[in-house]
C-alpha cells in the first residue's frame, strides 16, 4: 500500500497563521490558543488520499482513516501481531479441507446510519470489492474469487452467518489476515445502494461518503486540507472518549512543530529528527514510537533500456549513502533495511549488503557499456525524509556520472504516474496490507502478467519487471503450511531480490508521533490501519 510522511513546503508562514483553519466550529482565530477539550487535532501530511471507498482506497493515509471508521470480520491485535481478534464476527471455523471459512456475527450491531448490520452487509461488501475490481481487489481475488463466481463463493447462510470458499487450501492465518485489510471493510448495503447511479454500487458517492460502523465516523474529507471524524454513538463497543478527531494537512515538519509547541494542534505526525531532538526538553510535549511494517524504496522502470541493464540496477544500489541517511535523515524515525520484507514478519531478513561505493558502481556502469553514465528522471513526492534522501542520492549518483532530474509532485500526482508505469525512477513507500509475509512478496516478487493491460498490477508490474520464476516461488510459499519451510522460502526470495531486482530498498519506518502532555492513550500500531485514534482521550 502506498504512502504518507512529512513535508517541505510552499506555505511556511501561512500554515502557522492557519492554526485556526476552519476546524468547522466557526470560531475566530483567537479561540484556538488551545484546541477544544473534546477534540483531537492532528497535524499530518495526507496528500496521498484519493478516495474514501474501502473497495478502492489503497494509500497509507486513507488506510489509517478507514481503520478508525470501518469494521471488518476480524482485526489484527495491535498489541500482538501473532493474534487476530473478532470484530463484527463472533466466531469462525475452518472446514477440514481448509477451503471453507464459516463466520457467525455478533448480534445487535448497527451502522452509524442506524441500519442493522447483518451477514447480508458483509457478503455485499466482499462481493462489491470483487465486482468493482479496483486496485486492492487482488487481496481477495488471490483466493480464486472473480466477478463470475463471487456470488457462489461468498454466501449468506443466515441472518448472522456466512461462508467464504477459497479455491485452494491456504494457510488459515493467511486468509484471515487478508480479511483484516481495508478492502474487506463492511459497508452499509442499504445506504450504499440508495446512492447507486447507473449500476455503480454507490461507487461515485462513496469516494467522499461514509457507510461504516466503526467507533468513529467520517464527517468530511477535503483533499489536501482536512479530514474530520466524529464519535459514532451507534458503535457496539466502548465509545470513543472524544467527540471528534480532526486531521489537518500540514506538510512542513517545521510548521507542525510550531503548531504543536503553541498548542494549536494536539499531535504532530511528520516531525524530522532535528524536530524531535529539539522537543526532547519540552515538558509540555511527549512522544510515542512504533516500528512499522512500512519500507521505503527507489524503483527502476524496466521499460527504460538503461535501467533494464542488470549492471546498472546493481550499480545504483552502491550509490546510496545508507550510513549518512541512517545517521541523519532517518535518525529515530527509521532503520536501514535492504529487504522487501519488514522486520516483524515471518521470513524477514536483516542482511544489508550495500554501502556507498562509487568506484564499484563506476565499474558496473562500464561493464554495462555506460562508462560516462546517463541521464534519467526520478518522480518524488515532496515530503520529508523522502525529499532529503532523493537529493542526497542525486548527488552521490552524479559522482558516477548518472544525472538524475528530480520531478517533484504531490502524492496523488506522483502515484497516478507510477501506477501507469510511465516513470523512469520513483521513490516511495510500501505499507503492509495485512500481517502476513505474502502481502509484500505479492507486490515485490510476484508479477503473473507483465502486459500493459494486466489484471494484477503489483509494484513488480509497475516497474515492468517480468519474473516468472520468482512468481512461482511466491505462489508456492502461500500453500506451504510448515512454518519453518515457509520462512526459508521467503529468505531465499529476498536473497535473489537483493541481487537482481530493480528496487533499491532504503529503510524501514519507525513511526513517531509527538503530542501535548494532556493527550492520553495514543499508541501507534504496527500497520497504518492500526493507528487507532478512537482510544485517545485528553485531560
Amino acid at each position: 500500500m502506498t504512502t504518507s510522511t512529512p513535508l517541505i513546503s510552499r506555505r511556511l508562514l501561512g500554515a502557522a497563521a492557519a492554526s485556526a483553519l476552519a476546524l468547522g466550529f466557526g470560531l475566530p482565530p483567537a479561540a484556538f490558543a488551545a484546541t477544544p477539550k473534546d477534540t483531537l487535532v492532528v497535524a499530518w501530511a495526507f496528500d496521498d488520499i484519493i478516495t474514501m471507498d474501502p473497495a478502492e482506497a489503497f494509500e497509507i493515509s486513507a488506510g489509517e482513516v478507514l481503520g478508525n471508521v470501518y469494521d471488518q470480520l476480524v482485526r489484527l491485535d495491535a498489541n500482538d501481531t501473532s493474534k487476530l481478534v473478532p470484530d463484527v464476527a463472533k466466531a469462525w471455523t475452518v472446514s477440514a479441507d481448509g477451503k471453507t471459512f464459516s463466520f457467525e456475527l455478533k448480534p445487535g450491531l448497527k451502522f452509524a446510519s442506524g441500519n442493522a448490520l447483518s451477514a447480508e452487509d458483509v457478503v455485499f461488501s466482499l462481493q462489491r470489492a470483487i465486482l468493482l475490481d479496483k486496485a486492492p481487489a487482488f487481496i481477495l481475488t488471490q483466493f480464486g474469487f472473480s466477478k463470475e463466481n463471487v456470488k457462489d463463493k461468498v454466501k449468506q447462510t443466515g441472518p448472522l452467518s456466512l461462508t467464504i470458499e477459497t479455491d485452494k487450501s491456504y494457510a488459515p492465518s493467511f486468509v484471515l489476515n487478508c480479511l483484516t485489510a481495508t478492502v474487506a471493510a463492511v459497508v452499509d448495503k442499504k445506504l450504499v445502494m440508495s446512492k447507486e447511479v447507473n449500476g455503480d454500487m454507490g461507487y461515485a458517492w462513496l469516494k467522499t461518503g461514509y457507510a461504516g460502523s466503526g467507533p468513529l465516523k467520517l464527517r468530511e474529507w477535503r483533499a489536501n486540507e482536512v479530514v474530520t471524524l466524529e464519535r459514532n454513538d451507534a458503535y457496539y463497543g466502548t465509545k470513543a472518549p472524544l467527540a471528534r478527531v480532526i486531521y489537518r494537512h500540514i506538510k512542513e515538519a517545521a510548521t507542525q512543530r510550531l503548531l504543536l509547541e503553541k498548542g494549536d494542534v494536539d499531535v504532530a505526525r511528520n516531525l524530522l529528527p532535528q524536530d524531535l531532538a529539539a522537543l526532547a526538553t519540552n515538558k509540555d510535549i511527549k512522544t510515542t514510537a512504533t516500528p512499522k511494517g512500512t519500507v521505503y524504496y527507489i524503483s527502476l522502470n524496466q521499460k527504460n533500456p538503461n535501467l533494464a541493464k542488470p549492471e546498472v540496477r546493481e550499480a545504483l544500489k552502491w550509490l546510496v549513502d545508507y550510513s549518512a541517511i541512517g545517521d541523519t535523515l532517518i535518525k529515530n524515525i527509521g532503520v536501514i533495511h535492504q529487504n522487501f520484507m519488514p522486520i516483524g514478519l515471518l521470513g524477514a531478513s536483516t542482511v544489508n549488503p550495500y554501502k556507498l561505493d562509487v568506484e564499484k558502481a563506476k565499474g558496473l556502469l562500464a561493464k554495462a557499456g555506460l562508462p560516462n553514465g546517463f541521464k534519467v528522471t526520478m518522480d518524488m513526492r515532496t515530503v520529508q525524509p523522502v525529499q532529503g534522501i532523493t537529493e542526497a542520492f542525486q548527488q552521490t549518483a552524479k559522482r558516477a556520472g548518472i544525472d538524475i532530474e528530480i520531478l517533484p509532485g504531490d502524492g496523488k500526482q506522483v502515484l497516478t504516474k507510477y501506477r501507469g508505469r510511465t516513470h523512469d525512477m520513483f521513490i516511495g513507500q510500501w505499507g503492509t496490507d495485512y500481517w502476513d509475509p505474502h502481502t509484500n512478496a505479492d507486490t515485490f516478487v510476484r508479477n503473473p502478467d507483465n502486459a500493459d493491460n494486466a489484471k494484477s498490477k503489483p509494484l513488480a508490474w509497475r516497474n515492468s519487471w517480468a519474473i516468472p520464476e520468482l512468481t512461482k516461488k511466491a505462489d508456492a510459499a502461500i500453500l506451504e503450511r510448515d512454518t519453518a519451510k515457509r520462512k526459508a522460502m521467503y529468505e531465499d526470495m529476498q536473497a535473489d531480490f537483493r541481487k537482481n531486482s530493480p528496487f533499491i530498498m532504503l529503510f524501514q519506518q519507525t513511526e513517531v508521533a509527538a503530542m501535548r502532555s494532556n493527550v492520553d492513550g495514543l499508541k501507534l500500531g504496527p500497520t497504518f490501519d492500526t493507528n487507532f485514534m478512537f482510544v485517545v482521550s485528553k485531560r
